[in-house]
């Protein structure tokens, strides 16, 4: 986590209250990431808003900015816009949980809360699965549906008349 270490919010020694944080998320946040991303040149702002209260932590994290995608359809490139919002509960307890959906627990002897998992997370999530041009003309996309695969509709298989004979066996003993 030490490479992470710039997006450390630090709350040790702040007064309870609303305290607020800017991080740039550029390029090299997700090279710390070791992942492949689907992307290039990430220009983004994350605005994160922390609440301290004694017993807890409540954190608003803001990304908006834009990203560069390659088309799926034509192979161009474009700017893709991306603006998000989560919030976060941080509590203290014996270790570092986050098996619980907005309730993060971290240890107690902690000083800091590191958000760039959320900030990752939060960008990616952002990213959508098919990536489309807003310069792909109608057109194109409607021939595009001409000649894509077509949903079929099946019947639910009747059910196998062994298992019904099986059932009635079974019925039978009762």
């Amino acid at each position: 986590m030490d490479r992470l270490r710039n997006y450390d919010i630090v709350f040790s020694g702040l007064k309870n209250g609303k305290h607020e944080f800017q991080l740039e998320i550029d390029k090299k946040f997700f090279q710390l990431f070791d992942t492949e991303q689907e992307f290039t040149e990430p220009k983004i702002m994350a605005d994160v808003l922390m609440e301290k209260h004694t017993t807890f932590l409540e954190f608003w994290i803001k990304t908006k900015g834009t990203v560069d995608l390659v088309c799926d359809i034509s192979n161009d490139g474009f700017t893709y816009p991306i603006e998000s919002e989560i919030s976060v509960l941080v509590k203290f307890g014996e270790e570092y949980d986050d098996s619980e959906i907005d309730v993060i627990t971290i240890p107690s002897k902690d000083h800091a809360f590191n958000v760039a998992q959320l900030i990752y997370e939060d960008v990616m999530l952002s990213v959508p699965m098919k990536k489309v041009s807003p310069n792909i003309s109608k057109e194109d996309l409607e021939t595009l549906e001409k000649f894509s695969p077509k949903e079929e509709i099946t019947e639910e298989p009747k059910s196998d008349p062994r298992w019904e004979a099986l059932k009635n066996l079974k019925d039978k003993n009762k």
